[in-house]
């Protein structure tokens, strides 16, 4: 067996390289995994591969097998489906997700790995980890039969808590974007679409995924009153107003941060790994492949990273192939 592998490493701010890396044999307890797709989560990824990440949240923003520390040298990720070659006899041959970065074969512990299930195509299966957060933001936001919803901001997080809540029986959801074309999404995702200055109000929940000051502003904006947002937008090192005043307090608004880091309190008793394993059974549905829009070689991620943070190149999940055994 090849004890050898490759990995993308954020090199400098803005730079990234690809490096070899030696690989051990695993242990009794552990798997060797072959990559077959990752995923670019264009949002917390862009973040950390423009130097983004404030020395305040270094400690809060590690990955779980992220190498090196922020800002640079990095590697970094989270979205991974590989299939298992070599290690514990029952998970040898299974297709599984992991929180693990861009990197041909890994190592990790056999716990560290989630059995995809027969009905989710792997190429699918990398948007995992992002289907996971918008589990956790509807624990937290907890929405109820006829609600009337608006999620504001159509990145992957927002276009992920859309399509769950698509599923909800009675609500009015409409995701709120201020790019046109993510129109096309939301109707693959079977939800409304409105631009920011169009969209229907008197919301009893609006979810905010856009992490812009301005899309805040409107979640609020769209609220009935004593209605709540539910923020879930990371905004690294910029510092972000809120229109507090005016009818603010008189309307009785309510702004609650969730975060993916944490189970939610609504669920106490729900493990990581039983999050993770519902993100992945929900992943059957075939309407959540909207949310993957592009592809490419890891060879060429040196290329296409500095590309997605730019926004040259636009895309929700970016999935990343892995051509080489």
């Amino acid at each position: 067996m090849n004890r050898t592998a490759r990995a993308f490493w954020l090199d400098s701010p803005g730079r990234g390289v690809i490096r070899e890396v030696d690989l051990p044999a695993p242990g009794a307890d552990e798997v060797l995994v072959r990559s077959l797709y990752s995923g670019v989560s264009r949002g917390t990824e862009t973040l950390v591969f423009r130097g983004g990440v404030p020395e305040s949240q270094h400690a809060a923003m590690r990955a779980p097998f992220q190498e090196g520390d922020f800002p640079a040298p990095v590697k970094y990720g989270y979205l991974n489906v590989g299939v298992v070659e070599e290690g514990l006899e029952a998970l040898v041959g299974r297709t599984v997700f992991c929180l693990y970065p861009h990197q041909t074969r890994y190592v990790v512990p056999a716990g560290a790995v989630t059995p995809v299930p027969d009905g989710v195509p792997a190429g699918r299966a990398v948007l995992a980890g992002t289907v996971e957060t918008a589990v956790n933001a509807l624990w937290d936001a907890a929405p109820l039969v006829g609600d009337r919803i608006a999620v504001v901001g159509g990145g992957m997080v927002g276009c992920s808590v859309a399509a769950l809540l698509a599923r909800f029986p009675g609500v009015r959801v409409q995701l709120v974007d201020a790019d046109p074309a993510r129109a096309r999404t939301a109707a693959a995702l079977g939800v409304g679409f409105a631009l920011p200055g169009e969209a229907l109000g008197e919301c009893d929940l609006v979810v905010h995924a856009s992490a812009t000051e301005q899309g805040l502003g409107r979640a609020l904006e769209l609220l009935r009153p004593e209605g709540t947002v539910v923020e879930l937008s990371w905004y690294g090192d910029r510092k972000v107003s809120l229109p507090l005043g005016e009818a603010f307090h008189s309307r009785r608004l309510v702004i609650r941060s969730s975060q993916v880091g944490t189970v939610s309190p609504a669920r106490a008793n729900r493990t990581y790994a039983d999050r993770l394993a519902l993100a992945l059974d929900l992943l059957a549905a075939p309407a959540l492949d909207a949310l993957v829009t592009g592809e490419s070689a890891f060879e060429e991620l040196p290329d296409v990273m500095p590309r997605l943070a730019s926004g040259e190149t636009p895309a929700l999940c970016h999935r990343v192939r892995y051509d080489t055994p």
